[in-house]
């Protein structure tokens, strides 16, 4: 239970070390995560506040706190706060520039979705390579027929982002003698694949034009933004396949319609989608050769331990003296 002094407030004395505030993620119990914190974290306080009035009380004496997101409501009572740990990889939804006013740190969760989500992309490429799409389709038909599949060995495959989902991917990839490409914003940072280049207009186009698997692992912006837009559709090979575990608005929604009802395209696999959610009627439903995840793949039974490993680094870290915290992006 949270401590309050005789004004109703808690006093600094009973403040947390870690204050885990309530929203949780993939249906996952957010006590789960408190308790993962405390089993890192053994001789420290870490309090969950499971109630908004909870919430906003413990924010106000609380230095060190971590969620999925930080309403400004809520930030405007963080009296104390130094350190605010995003459970989620991306921080474009938090009030940043509230938060640097503050002078509070902020950290994210990157490298928590690269096993889950290499594993799914790897999934949905081989899903493709063997047509299993297809041999669900004669199964349910109760149909003995024979089908042509492909092979993956020998393929180009092609990794727009080199994060830690991106570089997850590719060394999946080793062992199926592919060739990969990777797209960075700073190529000469190199990286995990055969080859890596810029957004450059001539270098993605001639990488795309050699592409049999997109995998599409970056963050949305001005640059990703429509990335894979009709031009891209036209330019890459009508045989490839597009795998999107980054966001919805990475690809024209409308010329990926255009292009699988034209077939100049094999198939997608499309873990998010732009409008998202997808509504019933929209016509990415109907097509046989579109797999749809419903943002699902990021979900991990190990999401919780995960990100536990980063705030309990970062508290030790801040004890330490240290000011260069793990997966730090603010300020």
């Amino acid at each position: 239970m949270i401590a309050l002094d005789e004004d109703g407030d808690m006093s600094e004395a009973d403040a947390p070390d870690v204050l885990v505030l309530r929203r949780g993620t993939h249906g996952m119990p957010v006590e789960q995560y408190a308790d993962a914190i405390r089993e890192r974290l053994p001789d420290r306080r870490v309090e969950l506040a499971r109630t908004p009035a909870a919430e906003r009380e413990a924010i106000r004496s609380a230095t060190f706190a971590t969620g999925m997101t930080l309403e400004r409501d809520l930030l405007e009572a963080a009296d104390a706060l130094e350190v605010f740990a995003c459970a989620y990889a991306g921080t474009g939804h938090l009030p940043l520039e509230e938060l640097e006013e503050r002078d509070v740190a902020v950290t994210n969760a990157s490298g928590v979705h690269g096993p889950n989500i290499g594993e799914h992309v790897l999934g949905a490429i081989l899903g493709f390579v063997r047509r299993f799409h297809v041999g669900r389709r004669r199964q349910d038909r109760r149909e003995w027929r024979h089908y042509r599949a492909h092979e993956l060995q020998g393929s180009t495959v092609t990794i727009v982002g080199l994060g830690a989902i991106g570089e997850a991917v590719a060394e999946r990839l080793e062992p199926f003698g592919v060739e990969t490409i990777g797209v960075r914003y700073t190529p000469e940072k190199g990286g995990p694949t055969d080859e890596v280049i810029g957004f450059e207009d001539k270098a993605f186009d001639d990488a795309l034009a050699r592409t049999d698997y997109l995998v599409l692992a970056c963050p949305l912006t001005e640059t990703t933004r429509g990335l894979i837009d009709r031009e891209a559709l036209v330019t890459i090979d009508p045989e490839a396949v597009l795998v999107n575990v980054a966001r919805g608005p990475v690809v024209d929604t409308d010329a990926l319609v255009a292009a699988l009802r034209s077939n100049r395209l094999r198939g997608a696999a499309l873990d998010v989608t732009d409008p998202e959610p997808l509504p019933e009627d929209h016509p990415l439903w109907t097509f046989e050769n579109v797999q749809i995840t419903p943002h699902n793949a990021g979900h991990t039974p190990e999401y919780y331990e995960r990100l536990a490993d980063i705030v309990a680094e970062n508290v030790r870290r801040r004890e330490d003296g240290d000011d260069a915290l793990e997966n730090q992006v603010l300020p």
